[in-house]
C-alpha cells in the first residue's frame, strides 16, 4: 500500500478507537439505564453499532499489520507497476483518464486511485507508454492506450 493509503487506514483506526467507541459505550449505558433490554431497541442498535465498531478496529489493525508501505516517488521505470500514475485514453470513445495503481482498500476511481487487483490495472502491469491494453469487459472488449507514466 502507499504511505497515503497506510496514513488514512491509521487515522480511521484512531477515530474509531478515542470518538466512536466511547461513544457507543456511552449509548449503550445510557440505553440500559431505560429499563427491560429485551424489547429495548436503543440497546440493541447500540450494541450492533458497537460489533461494527470492534470488528472495523480488528480489520484495519490487521491490515496495518500486514502492510507492506511503498515509497512511490523512490519508485522509476519505463513499466507500469504498483504505485505508477498512468494516463490512458480510450480507444473507442477518445475520452482520456489519469489513474493512480494503489492497494485495494485505497481503491476510488472518482478520485483516480484504481485498485491493483481491477481488471484495467491488471491489464496495465508491465506496459510501457504506447502500448495498447484490451480489457474484457460486460460490454464487450475495451481498448486504452497508455499515454503517459509517472512516479508522483
Amino acid at each position: 500500500m502507499t504511505g497515503e493509503g497506510y496514513q488514512s487506514l491509521d487515522d480511521e483506526l484512531k477515530r474509531l478507537k478515542s470518538i466512536e467507541r466511547p461513544s457507543v459505550i456511552a449509548a449503550i449505558g445510557e440505553a440500559r439505564a431505560h429499563g427491560d433490554l429485551s424489547e429495548n431497541a436503543e440497546y440493541h442498535a447500540a450494541k450492533e453499532r458497537q460489533g461494527w465498531i470492534e470488528g472495523r478496529i480488528a480489520e484495519i489493525e490487521d491490515k496495518m499489520a500486514r502492510a507492506q508501505v511503498i515509497d512511490v516517488s523512490k519508485l522509476s521505470g519505463a513499466q507500469v507497476k504498483f504505485g505508477a500514475t498512468v494516463s490512458v485514453v480510450d480507444e473507442d470513445t477518445e475520452e482520456s483518464a489519469r489513474y493512480q495503481i494503489v492497494g485495494e482498500h485505497e481503491a476510488d476511481v472518482k478520485s483516480g486511485r484504481l485498485s491493483i487487483t481491477s481488471p484495467l490495472a491488471r491489464g496495465m502491469i508491465g506496459k510501457e507508454v504506447g502500448d495498447v491494453v484490451e480489457i474484457n469487459t460486460p460490454g464487450g472488449v475495451k481498448s486504452y492506450e497508455i499515454l503517459k507514466l509517472e512516479w508522483v
